[in-house]
């Protein structure tokens, strides 16, 4: 804790700042001396930086030489946290302090109780460089480092969030981050949360942060078909749980709705919903056309149906689904081992029409495969010379090909998705997906960085390699016919 105490004698300020004088002209010394002993084989490096570390903290906690004093005020509390600090270490660090402690020893700052609750920590940092922190307190964190300049601190706190994001909360936080990052303008740290949550959804649909997400968050996720989650009533079900809960108004309700992809419910499934689904029936007239073509979908023929509908939009487009018909888990030990194949089926496509026919398809998986440019080739200087290959100059490879052609497959074509999980504070979560369609048996850039021989490698989860392969049938339209 910081000293609480009066305003220090004007002798002691002067010997704060030039004890602060002092130590940065040290370090500036160290900085030259390095320098200097570069080039010399005899040079070795004196380090007592964690000493200094230790000081500087000295420094904050007892006040010695303090010349400046941040009184910290909320207004929940009549009391003010007393910080004893020195100007030059708080200007070094935050434009904002520089220009506020100039010709003036005492300022008082006004903060909300969360950020004040984390001020100690905030100021502990600008004489250390280093600060720790949980879930709940990055945005507090990062808001004091933007309020006052603190650039690395601001980059550190954003950085923090990045990485720990699959991290187990009671309440969750991904969520909250997200809305956090659109208050602030921060794009990456936006497009990172977003690119969590749809490649997570499932884990989040049934947690409590659910129900936190904003309609804008809602619409951004709904329209996007890299969703990963187990089936399309899965997220209408969770959708449902939404709007009960957060009851928008009328036009909202009926974006939200007409955002559900209807034809990738089965029509046992949109029947129940029609008899048993209270918000379906609150809000029947503005999905009822999307229900009835659904229905229509499942009941002709595909390419029948492609004559007359326009199924090249995002109403007939699978998303990233878990179900056993769309795709197949598949975990390998020991990848850098050896090639491995394996095989599964998934049904023809969403509609019913094709429900009952299967397409069996085979997935070839190499650890170590060599594009042509690198594969070993005679020379004509030495006979019979081999040109040396190096492991390590062999990449990673999947390649998914269907067992068998059919006429079935006329107007269908095939996108596949192959999710990486990795475990990440704990948990498996999908960090990486990769997709190609019909016209490719193989993603150029499959695991294009991953070191699977490093049994610490992140792609690993106990030296085991996890995949989920998902097959999505698309259907293409083909002659149209006058309606």
């Amino acid at each position: 804790m910081a000293r609480l105490t009066g305003t220090r004698p004007v002798a002691a300020r002067r010997l704060g700042c030039a004890a602060s004088a002092f130590l940065l002209l040290l370090l500036t010394v160290q900085a030259a001396q390095k320098a200097d002993l570069s080039g010399d084989t005899t040079a070795a490096t004196i380090n007592h930086s964690l000493t200094l570390l230790q000081r500087l903290q000295e420094l904050l906690q007892n006040g010695n030489g303090s010349d400046s004093v941040l009184r910290v005020r909320t207004a929940a509390s009549d009391e003010a946290k007393v910080f004893h600090t020195h100007q030059l270490l708080l200007s070094l660090q935050s434009e904002v302090f520089e220009s506020l402690l100039h010709n003036q020893s005492t300022i008082t700052l006004h903060e909300p109780p969360e950020t004040a609750a984390l001020f100690e920590k905030f100021i502990r940092y600008l004489y250390c460089g280093g600060v720790s922190i949980l879930l709940h307190q990055a945005i507090p964190m990062h808001q004091l480092a933007s309020k006052y300049r603190v650039w690395g601190l601001q980059r550190g706190v954003a950085d923090y969030m990045k990485t720990h994001l699959a991290s187990e909360s009671s309440q969750g936080h991904v969520v909250g981050w997200y809305h956090y990052a659109v208050r602030i303008g921060d794009a990456a740290l936006q497009e990172s949360c977003l690119q969590f949550l749809a490649w997570n959804l499932s884990a989040v649909l049934g947690s409590a942060e659910w129900g936190s997400v904003s309609v804008e968050l809602l619409l951004l996720l709904l329209e996007r078909s890299d969703l990963v989650l187990h089936s399309e009533l899965e997220l209408y079900t969770a959708v449902e749980s939404w709007l009960s809960r957060r009851q928008p108004e009328g036009p909202v309700a009926k974006r939200v709705l007409r955002a559900i992809r209807y034809p990738m419910i089965a029509p046992s499934q949109l029947f129940r919903l029609q008899a048993q689904s209270p918000v379906l029936a609150r809000h029947y007239g503005a999905v009822q056309d999307l229900l009835f073509q659904a229905f229509q979908f499942h009941a002709a023929s595909p390419l029948h149906f492609a004559k007359y509908f326009d199924v090249n939009c995002s109403m007939f487009l699978p998303r990233n689904y878990l179900a056993p018909s769309w795709g197949s888990q598949w975990v390998i030990n020991n990848p850098a081992r050896d090639d491995r194949s394996t095989s599964f089926q998934t049904q023809l496509g969403p509609s019913s029409h094709d429900a009952g026919k299967r397409v069996t398809w085979n997935v070839l998986f190499s650890p170590r495969w060599l594009p042509v440019s690198l594969r070993p080739v005679y020379s004509d200087s030495v006979s019979g010379a081999v040109q040396p290959v190096r492991i390590e100059d062999g990449r990673p490879r999947l390649v998914i090909t269907p067992a068998m052609s059919s006429p079935d497959f006329a107007g269908v074509s095939f996108q596949k998705t192959v999710l990486v999980g990795v475990r990440q504070q704990g948990r498996v979560v999908v960090k990486h997906v990769y997709s190609f369609h019909q016209s490719s048996d193989e993603a150029a850039d499959f695991l294009a960085h991953a070191d699977l021989q490093k049994r610490a490698s992140e792609y690993l989860i106990d030296n085991s390699l996890h995949l989920h392969i998902i097959i999505k049938p698309v259907y293409h339209s083909l002659i149209k016919v006058k309606k």
